[in-house]
């Protein structure tokens, strides 16, 4: 009779964990996708930053930014990036290539830092 339990018990434990364990990596790898997707765009603002082109930056900036905000913001590199992309919008659209540039060379780096 106890056999029968521990053995109901265990293949309950085990169907649970194939179900359980690839949602909850489903999670994590959308939010590195993001993260990641926020690195790539956050490093094509850079580029053409360096280039002058502010509009351009902008328009990556913001591309990262919507990335970025999808993933995990209890990440103190993620929400610094976050930080830090924002800047450069805000001085991108002023004109600021270099400022925003900056701002997105520190973006890139805190993405990168991501784990």
């Amino acid at each position: 009779m106890k056999m029968r339990i521990h053995r109901g018990a265990l293949a309950v434990a085990a169907v649970a964990a194939l179900v359980v364990f690839p949602l909850f990596s489903g999670l994590a790898l959308a939010a590195d996708k993001h993260v990641g997707e926020a690195l790539e765009h956050a490093k094509e603002a850079v580029t053409h930053g360096k280039a002058g082109h502010a509009d351009v930056l902008v328009h990556h900036a913001e591309e990262a930014l919507k990335h970025a905000g999808a993933a995990d913001m209890k990440n103190p590199h993620v929400a610094e990036g976050v930080k830090h992309l924002k800047e450069a919008v805000e001085h991108g659209k002023a004109g600021h290539a270099d400022v925003a540039t900056k701002h997105a060379e520190e973006a890139v780096t805190h993405l990168g830092e991501v784990k």
